[in-house]
């Protein structure tokens, strides 16, 4: 299951039917969960840990040291969970001192060629980043968020769960849940009633986080009056708890 030309660090630990192919390399020390295949050419380098059944294509480097002037050489981790897809030439770092010294990767999520997850992020699960799309340093993505090609994500900023980022646009503040929004300078454009639909969220739920929206961006309201009106909405419609707590606590301001 491991090419002739790989290179394996004496310190690895590699689970079961893990494969490995051709002149790829895994360096230091890294732990790779069940059932994980790795393609040729592919660089893996630790502190990483990494769950079962995760697909790393040809080029990809994960784990590298991280594009901060501040990291000198510190002992910082990447720790990714089940069942990822890492595309041609996707690159993810680890961490930094000055957060908790993690970069972390949930389960389930698609990252297409060549996007790029830096040092300090934390993504969630069941997110598609599409090609090209960067996070920059400290950024925290939440559940089932879609990223369009070409897209990028200022640091620290927080992406929220079911939101929606249109290819080419820039984030620079927060993104609450349900979003969809476009643009270099980017506006909004309304909920991701589709993703929805298709997550099984029901009619009326919908109709409440449209509603949601609204109050948010369509009836003149300040950020702190809507937040009062979605703190009530949200004692009746469980889904909209998600989207008045973001709100609450975006460190950066919200998309507007």
């Amino acid at each position: 299951m491991i090419h002739q030309t790989a290179i394996v660090h004496p310190s690895a630990k590699l689970g079961k039917n893990v494969q490995i192919g051709p002149y790829s390399v895994i360096q230091g020390e890294v732990e790779i969960g069940d059932d994980t295949r790795i393609e040729s050419h592919v660089l893996i380098k630790g502190p990483t840990r990494i769950g079962t059944g995760n697909h790393f294509y040809q080029f990809s480097s994960i784990g590298e040291d991280c594009q901060d002037k501040k990291y000198a050489g510190e002992d910082t981790r990447l720790e990714i969970g089940d069942n990822n897809i890492f595309r041609e030439c996707v690159t993810v770092h680890r961490g930094t001192v000055q957060d908790q010294g993690l970069t972390r990767i949930g389960s389930n999520n698609l990252f297409m060629n060549y996007v790029h997850v830096a040092h300090d992020c934390m993504i969630g699960d069941n997110n598609i980043f599409a090609n090209n799309a960067s996070t920059a340093g400290h950024v925290h993505v939440g559940d089932w968020a879609i990223l369009g090609g070409m897209s990028g994500v200022h640091q620290f900023c927080h992406i929220g769960s079911h939101s929606f980022v249109g290819a080419g646009s820039i984030m620079v503040k927060d993104l609450p849940p349900y979003v969809m929004v476009g643009g270099v300078n980017v506006t909004p454009h309304g909920i991701n009633s589709e993703g929805l639909r298709r997550r099984g969220y029901s009619k009326e739920a919908i109709l409440q986080i449209r509603r949601a929206y609204k109050v948010l961006y369509r009836n003149g309201n300040t950020v702190e009056q809507a937040l009062v009106e979605l703190n009530e909405m949200a004692k009746t419609t469980p889904e909209l708890q998600i989207l008045a707590q973001f709100v609450a606590n975006s460190p950066r301001g919200i998309v507007r």
